[in-house]
């Protein structure tokens, strides 16, 4: 699955609507770092990249569309094809298609700590405006395909540092901050998720071709 080709072309192919998806998802960037940065010094800086879930996600595809620049004015089909960003877009897929849905589960599995008693004005937000933003990630990354492509090492590598993140998270405490304790099930879900976004690349990618 992935997002039908004309609607790829009409985002990624014209400069206007592509410097607009550049645009707010480096706005989206600013505003994942303040509900990361009162907690951010408690974790080592180099792991800020693991820790910051959502953010690092908007910074990989923001990097992978700004690879279609110099592409402006050919179709999506001559995107430039390299290893480097084959890397690039899977990461940026798995990353946003993860954490898309992982925030949905969190935020479902403490419902209550979100949506519920004492009724807050900003619940609504808390949660709906939370929840919608972090499910746009999933189509976000279903563009990817349209222009990317992805190896056996992209995707073992993607694995291999999703799975290094949830262990960061679940097995030292840096999971993203909740409103309530984690318990098993938001940890075994996590580590499905893991599992699911990396397989859900292995069958929407096309394979990079070998020179």
């Amino acid at each position: 699955m992935e997002i039908p080709e004309q609607y790829a072309r009409y985002y990624l192919e014209n400069a206007p609507s592509l410097v607009w998806l550049l645009v707010v998802n480096s706005a989206a960037i600013l505003v994942g770092i303040r509900f990361y940065v009162e907690s951010m010094p408690e974790v080592p800086t180099f792991l800020w990249p693991l820790y910051a879930d959502s953010p690092t996600a908007l910074a990989l595809v923001a990097a992978s569309l700004v690879t279609l620049l110099p592409n402006l004015g050919n179709r999506l089909s001559e995107a430039p094809q390299n290893l480097p960003l084959a890397y690039l877009h899977t990461f940026a897929f798995v990353w946003l298609v993860k954490f898309g849905i992982w925030t949905f589960v969190a935020l479902n599995l403490g419902f209550s700590a979100y949506f519920g008693p004492p009724w807050e004005p900003t619940a609504v937000w808390d949660y709906w405006g939370i929840i919608v933003t972090h499910i746009a990630f999933v189509a976000e990354a279903y563009l990817i395909p349209n222009y990317g492509r992805t190896t056996r090492g992209a995707l073992v590598a993607a694995l291999a540092v999703a799975l290094a993140s949830d262990v960061l998270d679940y097995g030292f405490g840096f999971h993203p901050p909740l409103r309530y304790e984690p318990g098993l099930l938001l940890p075994l879900a996590t580590v499905a998720l893991s599992f699911m976004s990396v397989f859900a690349a292995s069958r929407t990618f096309e394979r990079l071709e070998r020179a």
